[in-house]
């Protein structure tokens, strides 16, 4: 594993229940007959847990991730869990398109922290997968990380400074993105829009960016490069503006264009 995690993999199939991802109780009888109930945990009692086709499964399971990715606990009868540090969701989806799958509720998507769509690889790519998949030897990915080193990380990003320009175009790049804020054509092309999440994704993927290129404070630039995989899946088109052709990041587009 390149980040040095203890990771664990979830397929998502329709029949999947809350409990086969958080774990639940059993009752065990010990030599004397005396009961008691043992908490058997689940997979997401991980620090990287991968949702592989997540929307395969129904929206009652899907909202089982929801305290911990907001919490980093879960709550099974009546008893709080702690999860391991650093804690992460990884997931898969597939086109709503295709048949047997179920949108994800408005909620979770508000906790991951990016949607980043995955497309056909150029021909380059595609020809280094062919001639190093099929061979005898296949290619392994290296640990580059320690959890350790990773928490490190994250607090550094989290104390890197953040200049009034880009706080300000966070602001009034979410801002105008919401209905009912004054913006004529965010009224009409969108339902529903991101919430404060949004902005603090924004911030720290910003912080993120920065520190990536060696850079001491993040730009006005690491706003407008993030905007779309940090804000498209938090916003939803009415239906005029899906009948119009438009795609979210139509509209996200336009805002960023409007960024002072």
């Amino acid at each position: 594993m390149v980040l040095g995690l203890d990771a664990r993999r979830i397929q998502f199939t329709p029949d999947l229940m809350p409990s086969d991802i958080l774990g639940s109780e059993v009752m065990e009888q010990d030599e004397k007959g005396k009961r008691s109930f043992r908490f058997l945990p689940g997979p997401i009692f991980s620090q990287l847990l991968m949702a592989d086709e997540i929307n395969r499964a129904s929206p009652r399971t899907q909202s089982a991730l929801l305290q911990s990715m907001q919490e980093y606990h879960v709550t099974v009868a009546g008893h709080r869990h702690d999860l391991p540090s650093p804690f992460h969701v990884l997931a898969t989806q597939n086109p709503l398109e295709q048949e047997g799958t179920y949108p994800l509720p408005e909620a979770q998507l508000d906790r991951f922290l990016m949607q980043v769509d995955i497309l056909y690889p150029e021909i380059e790519a595609e020809r280094r997968i062919l001639l190093e998949t099929t061979g005898v030897d296949e290619a392994e990915a290296e640990n580059t990380l320690s959890p350790e080193r990773l928490k490190e990380i994250q607090v550094l990003i989290r104390r890197m400074p953040v200049p009034e320009s880009v706080v300000d175009a966070i602001l009034q790049l979410v801002r105008t993105a919401r209905p009912g804020v004054g913006n004529p054509d965010t009224d009409r092309h969108v339902a529903w829009g991101p919430g404060p999440r949004a902005s603090q994704a924004l911030t720290l993927c910003a912080r993120a960016r920065a520190l990536y290129d060696g850079r001491l404070a993040p730009s006005v630039d690491d706003v407008r490069a993030l905007a779309e995989p940090v804000l498209q899946h938090r916003m939803a088109l009415t239906f005029a503006a899906r009948a119009e052709g438009m795609t979210v990041r139509d509209v996200i587009r336009r805002l960023v264009k409007a960024l002072d």
